[in-house]
C-alpha cells in the first residue's frame, strides 16, 4: 500500500467517519471537519450548482466525506458516477449526463437512484499523481459552467487534497503524542517497580554488611561467613534481575528474519533447559511447522514459555507441554499448552506487563519479565500474544507472529 493509499484509507478509518456495514447504507457521521465543509460550500458558490461533494473512492466504494446540498452517503464503486473517469486525471463536465453513453445507464442518472443532468467532476490528485477521489457538482437540471468557474473548482480540488494530507498528518501527530504519553506512563511505572524490587535486596545486603562490621568491631567473626553467603545470594539475584531488565530493554530491535523449523527450535530450547526439565519430569511434544521469523528472539520466546510451564507446575504433577504451530490469516501461529496452575481471567492481561508477578503460594521467585518479554517479541514481529485457559487445568499461550512469518 502506498503512502497515498494510506492517506485515502485514513480519511475513512481515522477521521471519525465509520464505514457502514452495507454498500448502500446511509451514513450517520459526525460533523465533517470545518475546513472540508468550508471548501465544499465554497465549491457550490463558485460553480452555482445546488449540490457539491468531496468523494473518496476506494477499490470497492465511493464515500462522501463532506457535502453541500445533500446528506453524505456511500455507494458501491460500480454505481458511482465519479468512478467512471476519475482515474484519467482530467475534469469531466457534462451539460446533460443522460446524453453521454458513459453515464446514461448510471443509477444516479436513469432514475433508479436519481436523475442527475448537469455533472462536473474534478479529480483529487496528489503531488505524485495518485487520485484519491473527486470534488464534484451536480443538478437535476441541465446546465453549464464557465472556464473561470471550472478553474475555481480545480483550485478548490487542490486545496481539498492539501487539507486531507494535513488532517492525516494531524491525526498521526495526535496518535504519536498519545503513544508518547502512554509510553512515558509505562516508563514511570516500570522505573517505580524496578526501584522497589532493587531496593529490597540492596537493603538486605547493606543490613548484613552492617552486621558484619559490628561483629568485626566487637572482635566476633563467627557469623561472617553466613553473612557473606546471604550477601552473595542476594547480589546474584540482583544481577539476574538487572540482566533480565537489560534483555527486556533490547528485545524488539533489529530483526533478522530466517526460515525456521519449529521442532528444531524446540529441540534447542530443550537442550538449554535440560536440567530443570529432567528434575521436574517434564514431557514435551512438538508439531511440525516451517515459518519465517528472527531466530534468536523466537528461541527466547519459546524458552520463556517452556520455562514458565515447568516453573508454574502443579505440586507433584509432572509438566506436560504441547507445542503446536500452523499458518493463520495473519501469518504463523504458535501455541504452547501446559497442564500447570493456569492463570485466572483477571490476570491474563496484567501478567503481560513488565515486572508483574502473581505471588501465589508455591510460586518460584522471578523478575516478572518472562511473559512481558514474550509479548514484546510478538509485537516486534508485527503480531500479538494471547493467554487463555484449557478445559481442565493449565494454560494455552497463543503467539501470532505477524504477516511476514
Amino acid at each position: 500500500m502506498t503512502v497515498n493509499e494510506i492517506v485515502r484509507d485514513a480519511v475513512l478509518a481515522g477521521a471519525g467517519l465509520p464505514i457502514p456495514s452495507g454498500p448502500d447504507a446511509r451514513i450517520v457521521v459526525p460533523i465533517p471537519s470545518e475546513r472540508l465543509q468550508n471548501l465544499v460550500e465554497l465549491a457550490r458558490t463558485v460553480c452555482g450548482q445546488p449540490v457539491t461533494a468531496i468523494n473518496i473512492i476506494t477499490e470497492d466504494l465511493q464515500y462522501q466525506v463532506a457535502t453541500a446540498g445533500i446528506d453524505p452517503h456511500m455507494c458501491a464503486r460500480e454505481d458511482s458516477m465519479c468512478a467512471v473517469g476519475f482515474l484519467s486525471g482530467a475534469p469531466t463536465v457534462l451539460e446533460d449526463a443522460s446524453l453521454d453513453p458513459r453515464y446514461s445507464g448510471n443509477p444516479y442518472v436513469d432514475g433508479r437512484r436519481g436523475r442527475v443532468r448537469f455533472y462536473a467532476s474534478i479529480p483529487l490528485i496528489t503531488d505524485d499523481g495518485f487520485v484519491l477521489g473527486t470534488l464534484c457538482a451536480g443538478s437535476r437540471e441541465t446546465g453549464r459552467i464557465s472556464d473561470e468557474q471550472l478553474r475555481g473548482l480545480e483550485i478548490l480540488a487542490a486545496q481539498v487534497v492539501d487539507v486531507l494530507h494535513l488532517e492525516h498528518r494531524a491525526r498521526q501527530l495526535a496518535g504519536a503524542l498519545a503513544e508518547a504519553e502512554r509510553s512515558n506512563g509505562l516508563l514511570a511505572e516500570f522505573a517505580g517497580r524496578i526501584s522497589h524490587d532493587l531496593r529490597n535486596p540492596l537493603t538486605t545486603i547493606l543490613g548484613y554488611v552492617e552486621l558484619a562490621e559490628m561483629d568485626a568491631e566487637a572482635g566476633d567473626d563467627g557469623h561472617s561467613s553466613d553473612y557473606l553467603d546471604i550477601v552473595g545470594n542476594t547480589g546474584r539475584r540482583m544481577l539476574s534481575m538487572v540482566e533480565d531488565v537489560l534483555a527486556f530493554a533490547t528485545i524488539g530491535g533489529d530483526l533478522h528474519p530466517a526460515h525456521l523449523s519449529l521442532p528444531e527450535l524446540v529441540q534447542d530450547v530443550v537442550e538449554d533447559l535440560a536440567a530443570i526439565l529432567q528434575e521436574s519430569g517434564a514431557s514435551i511434544d512438538c508439531g511440525e511447522l516451517t515459518f519465517t521469523a528472527d531466530a534468536g528472539q523466537t528461541r527466547v520466546l519459546l524458552q520463556n514459555l517452556i520455562h514458565n510451564a515447568v516453573a508454574y507446575r502443579r505440586p507433584r504433577v509432572p509438566p506436560v507441554i504441547h507445542i503446536t504451530g500452523h499458518r493463520g490469516e495473519e501469518g504463523a501461529v504458535l501455541r504452547v499448552i501446559d497442564n500447570g496452575k493456569g492463570i485466572g481471567p483477571a490476570d491474563r492481561e496484567r501478567v503481560l506487563d513488565p515486572l508483574v508477578r502473581l505471588h501465589r503460594e508455591g510460586d518460584p521467585p522471578g523478575s516478572g519479565l518472562g511473559l512481558a518479554t514474550c509479548a514484546r517479541i510478538a509485537a516486534a514481529a508485527g503480531g500479538r500474544l494471547e493467554i487463555g485457559p484449557i478445559p481442565d487445568v493449565g494454560t494455552i499461550v497463543t503467539v501470532h507472529l505477524g504477516p511476514h512469518s
